[in-house]
């Protein structure tokens, strides 16, 4: 649909160099990785060496930043939402929101991925009503704040220099944001294995028990909630360019397939069938990305709302489940083993569906647009 053709002459030669590297290197050795729930290290400089630690900060424009978002997707589900996080709500934040010794301290490893950050919000008991239910606690106590707590689901929690905590201060009931180092007594992270997608990401349930850190690690922009909704809106909306950049995967899978695979004497694409499920996802697809194109012009032109990325989000990830249903289907029984790749798309797209807002909350929060009704209780 010619989008690609709207980047700048420099931006669009570095997109079509990323994506030759991502395809050629960094899908195939993806699979071994994903099979094993084990995080490729040694893949960090090669993802570096393409500015993919620095796309917040780099001056990209949002285009560039979405599609660079899409063709890790279209690579590799898990590395991308590496990137994502990584950019969105790890640099994002610290950069936004972080004092300049803070920013002087983390940011030059952040950029180069030598060093890794996780974003610690959700909680075992709260998921959707966290903005309210919040638990985890920050006290102030003799120059330091001790945070009591536990997460849950925290991508890179295992292997990452510092968290970024959101605790409630018991002083004011405010939700602040805090950079644990992960190395500080009281804080431990285990991995949660035996995930259906995502399982190059190493997600952890993290424990908080009495941790003390200098009262200089409050990022002194995120005294309060509302303070990082902005990047919590970025984000959500970059779970779109994912949706669109597995559903180009699964298409790139299944036309493969079906013009390799031979039954009845002839190629499956001869098929009408074969054909019209191709078309189908390739249409989705092209709708996804079309639709994270409107929202990146928003995004530059200050417009864009939550309501806006929570309809991004739910509408791109519904129609990636049905365009990587069709796909893991057109292959048959080869569909359901990650060796033909499909399947490992059919698990990552359940995680889409489902992280950064539920496609149900996500819903809603478009419905009290529309209607200025809630419906959440």
């Amino acid at each position: 649909m010619g989008m690609i053709g709207l980047l700048p002459a420099a931006e669009h030669a570095r997109y079509l160099a990323a994506r030759e590297v991502l395809q050629r290197r960094i899908r195939p050795a993806s699979i071994d990785y994903w099979n094993r729930e084990e995080f490729p290290h040694q893949m960090l400089p090669g993802l570096a060496a393409l500015g993919l630690g620095e796309l917040q900060v780099d001056g990209s424009s949002q285009l560039f930043k979405g599609l660079m978002y899409f063709e890790v997707a279209r690579a590799d589900v898990s590395l991308s939402a590496l990137v994502g996080i990584h950019n969105e709500l790890i640099v994002g934040m610290i950069d936004r929101l972080g004092s300049p010794a803070q920013r002087e301290r983390w940011l030059p490893g952040l950029r180069t991925f030598q060093s890794l950050g996780a974003f610690a919000l959700t909680e075992p008991e709260h998921g959707s009503d966290i903005a309210g239910g919040l638990a985890t606690s920050a006290e102030l106590i003799d120059g330091e704040w001790v945070i009591h707590g536990a997460k849950r689901w925290i991508g890179s929690g295992t292997i990452a220099d510092f968290a970024l905590v959101w605790a409630r201060d018991k002083a004011d009931q405010q939700i602040k944001g805090f950079i644990v180092e992960t190395d500080r007594p009281g804080y431990s992270a285990t991995k949660i294995e035996h995930k259906m997608g995502l399982r190059i990401m190493q997600n952890a349930h993290i424990r908080l028990d009495g941790v003390r850190v200098p009262a200089d690690n409050l990022l002194p922009g995120a005294v309060n909630f509302a303070a990082a909704n902005e990047l919590l809106r970025d984000s959500r909306a970059w779970v779109g360019w994912q949706a669109a950049g597995i559903q180009f995967g699964a298409f790139d899978i299944a036309r493969d397939y079906a013009l390799e695979r031979f039954q009845f004497g002839r190629p499956l694409a001869k098929f009408q069938l074969i054909q019209l499920s191709l078309a189908e996802i390739l249409g989705n697809a092209s709708a996804s990305l079309a639709l994270m194109l409107q929202f990146a012009r928003m995004q530059e032109s200050g417009t864009a709302q939550m309501a806006q990325a929570a309809m991004v989000k739910a509408t791109t990830t519904r129609l990636a489940r049905e365009s990587v249903a069709q796909g893991r289907a057109l292959l048959g029984g080869n569909g359901v083993t990650s060796d033909y790749e499909m399947a490992k798309l059919f698990g990552d797209a359940e995680i889409l569906y489902s992280y950064e807002g539920t496609y149900e909350i996500n819903s809603l929060i478009v419905a009290r647009a529309m209607t200025g009704l809630g419906a959440f209780v």
